[in-house]
């Protein structure tokens, strides 16, 4: 008997080390397998119907699911990156035109009123000084350039390391598809939980995190409709493309909404209209960036099983945790306690004691409350066996 009680801990250790080692391994790619996991269970129903319309080949459905997502993000950033593009094209078209016919005077005139003297005097000291100031430019930027250079070093390196974490994300995320089912059945076979248990704490998983998604891309659309007023009301230049763009900062946490806002604000600015800069500025943090933090909590507590005020602070404290993955996390945390409370309330607790026949027993050292006499009276009956009475 000891020498099989010493085999199992040694196994059980075994286990544990494995798990550890697998979790060192797992690591960098952790936010990757995680935003996975999340799209799976978010796109689970489409799979299963596609699936069904391609008379059973999962492999079709989860390769034209990926292929879909991919084309819903890259098409509206391709769309901005080439609006920006032909604008700043047209601009730069537009001002050395001015400068070829009407030289660097010809540029005042478009100048709001109050700035046309600021930039009448500088055209002058450029004119009158433009031999030191190349050479300081020369010198500046020959000082500079190695921190410029490493700067755009870390930027690629950056810039790379996000490409590689979405490229594991969208493989995980098509396997996730193909082979869900399976992963969920084997996790039900080996975990030490009752049957059905995990399965239920996955499927609470995937309905917070599906709620979460559904709500921060509806906060994101109202952001961009109460930012499009905004922009209609203040005057600003192409306020379609600008709630286009409050859309995608919108669903960015670390930067938000309220900064295509402010963005706006300062054109306006530059362009001598201050009453509507401030009156967009006031607009943007107060309606465009509180409603961030009032619609969003609203929405997604319909699909969760908490209170709008948990929801709220799950988020927050998420975000500030572990960042923008947070805001899944944040909710996923506090729905993974209370799951487990429930099923341990419902299939451990006293109720299910007494179903099971083995009814809970005081000790007789510890003292009733004597505070509380209802709670005594309710107790005792609880206690009490009904005796049948014998024949």
């Amino acid at each position: 008997m000891a020498t099989e009680q010493g085999a199992r801990r040694v196994f059980v250790g075994l286990i544990l080390l494995s798990i550890a080692l697998l979790l060192v391994v797992a690591f960098p790619f952790f936010e990757a397998f995680f935003l996975a996991a999340v799209l799976a269970g978010a796109f689970q129903g489409m799979q299963t119907w596609l699936t069904k319309k391609f008379r059973g080949r999962r492999n079709l459905a989860a390769s034209l699911i990926c292929v879909g997502f991919v084309l819903v993000l890259l098409a509206p950033v391709a769309a901005l990156t080439a609006f920006i593009v032909s604008e700043v094209i047209q601009g730069v078209q537009f001002v050395a035109g001015i400068i070829q016919n009407r030289g660097l005077e010809g540029l005042i005139t478009y100048v709001p009123g109050p700035l046309q003297g600021h930039a009448t005097r500088l055209i002058e000291q450029f004119q009158t000084q433009s031999a030191g100031l190349w050479q300081t430019l020369q010198e500046q930027a020959s000082a500079r350039g190695a921190t410029a250079a490493q700067t755009f070093g870390g930027l690629l390196a950056a810039g790379g390391s996000m490409l590689f974490q979405a490229t594991m994300m969208l493989i995980a995320f098509y396997f996730l598809l193909v082979d869900g089912k399976r992963l969920v059945a084997w996790l039900e076979g080996v975990s030490p939980l009752r049957r059905g248990q995990t399965t239920e704490l996955l499927t609470e998983f995937r309905g917070v995190t599906r709620s979460v998604l559904t709500s921060t891309l509806a906060t994101a659309g109202v952001q961009a409709v109460a930012a499009l007023a905004g922009f209609f009301i203040t005057g600003v230049p192409v306020p379609v493309f600008f709630a286009a763009v409050t859309f995608f900062f919108a669903l960015i946490p670390a930067i938000g909404a309220a900064v295509v806002c402010v963005a706006a604000a300062l054109l306006l600015l530059a362009t001598g209209h201050p009453v509507a800069a401030i009156v967009l500025t006031v607009w943007g943090i107060v309606v465009v960036g509180l409603a961030d933090n009032v619609v969003k909590p609203l929405l997604a507590r319909k699909g969760m099983n908490m209170h709008g005020a948990v929801v709220f602070f799950a988020l927050l404290g998420g975000l500030a945790i572990f960042g923008a993955i947070g805001l899944l996390l944040g909710p996923l945390i506090v729905a993974f306690f209370l799951s487990v409370v429930r099923i341990y309330q419902r299939d451990y607790g006293r109720s299910s004691a007494r179903l099971e026949g083995t009814v809970p027993t005081a000790s007789p050292r510890a003292p009733l409350p004597e505070e509380e006499p209802w709670k005594v009276a309710s107790l005792l009956t609880e206690l009490e066996e009904p005796q049948k009475p014998s024949h």
